[in-house]
């Protein structure tokens, strides 16, 4: 597996762990951790870690953009896999200053919503980010609505 996917895999981990546990781990106990399991890579460990905050810092504008995003699927809904990946994606696609290739963040969260997730994960995924991915290349703007035939009229 390569360092950047397992590094996203540790950090899916721990938006997991943090979304279905109220209890916070202590940050030094989430470090050793994710050092652990990325065998003391200090520069995934620090990818890891920065993909976790950042997307808990951001957690408040991407949540709003997923339920937009995903027509009749509250958060609270969805599997917490999916969700957890979704965030975590999403915060790759909107915000991260690494600037990953679009392409790349989609095939990764597909890969991950395979093994963790459900049969239907990657394909549930997948739709989502790639209208979050439009999303960003169109400005963020909203979709823009269909001109009906009165419209035209006027």
């Amino acid at each position: 597996m390569a360092r950047r996917s397992r590094a996203r895999e540790v950090a899916l981990q721990l938006l997991f762990q943090r979304d279905l546990n109220p209890t916070p781990v202590p940050r030094p106990a989430l470090e050793r951790f994710v050092r652990e399991r990325l065998l003391q890579d200090r520069e995934m460990t620090a990818y890891c870690l920065a993909l976790y905050d950042g997307t808990l810092s951001k957690q408040t504008e991407i949540d709003p953009k997923l339920t937009a995003t995903a027509t009749n699927w509250r958060l609270s809904r969805m599997l917490p896999v999916d969700r957890n990946l979704l965030r975590l994606a999403s915060y790759e696609l909107l915000f991260d200053p690494a600037g990953q290739p679009l392409e790349v963040i989609i095939h990764e969260a597909n890969e991950l919503a395979a093994r963790f997730g459900s049969a239907d994960s990657a394909k549930f995924v997948n739709g989502i980010l790639d209208k979050i991915a439009k999303m960003k290349t169109e400005g963020d703007s909203p979709p823009k609505a269909e001109p009906t035939v009165s419209d035209s009229a006027k």
